[in-house]
């Protein structure tokens, strides 16, 4: 069994598994980037959504730097996650447990689409992954909005990120506002 985790870019994004329902794959989905847009999107072309995803990708890492990750099982990826300062996912901004602080980058999402692959640690690995090189770069803190209750969620379940060190910073019913300082760590 072959790991490896490398960081989201034009020519990997393509490469990232898709599922039945809308979305479809995490490639399309511009949820986070496009919050008003997000809905129209439905019956765009994939080519455009993903056109769409790989200029966000571009861009934020041009102007904030690596913003991305998958995780490849034996060269097949399983797994995505997506994080940059909350000025660059306009989307985290709907919240209601309330936004995220701008001197901590948000994981807008940490997800591993196939139950098959859960629960078998990939997703602590890809964390600690996105810590090492987030603490590598003078980020002082990290902020996630994590699902109560339903682990089939992008962001992934509040259980998850607790095991992992974060606490809630803004309760909320279903997304609480989560957070680990990398400061002191």
């Amino acid at each position: 069994m072959s790991i490896n985790i490398s960081n989201l870019a034009k020519g990997n994004l393509g490469s990232i598994s898709t599922w039945d329902d809308y979305p479809f794959s995490c490639k399309y989905c511009l949820y986070w980037q496009c919050p008003d847009e997000y809905k129209r999107f439905k019956n765009a072309k994939k080519q455009t959504l993903i056109r769409k995803k790989s200029l966000w990708v571009q861009d934020t890492k041009r102007l904030f730097g690596e913003c991305g990750k998958l995780l490849s099982l034996n060269g097949v990826p399983i797994a995505y996650a997506q994080f940059a300062p909350p000025e660059f996912l306009p989307g985290s901004a709907i919240y209601q447990s309330a936004s995220p602080d701008y001197d901590a980058v948000l994981i807008s999402c940490l997800f591993i689409p196939k139950l098959k692959n859960r629960g078998k640690g990939y997703g602590t690995e890809l964390l600690e992954n996105i810590l090492i090189d987030l603490r590598a770069r003078g980020i002082g803190a990290v902020e996630t909005f994590a699902r109560k209750g339903n682990p089939d969620n992008p962001s992934g379940p509040m259980s998850f990120y607790i095991k992992n060190g974060f606490s809630i910073v803004k309760d909320d019913d279903e997304f609480p506002l989560l957070r680990i300082d990398l400061s002191g760590s």
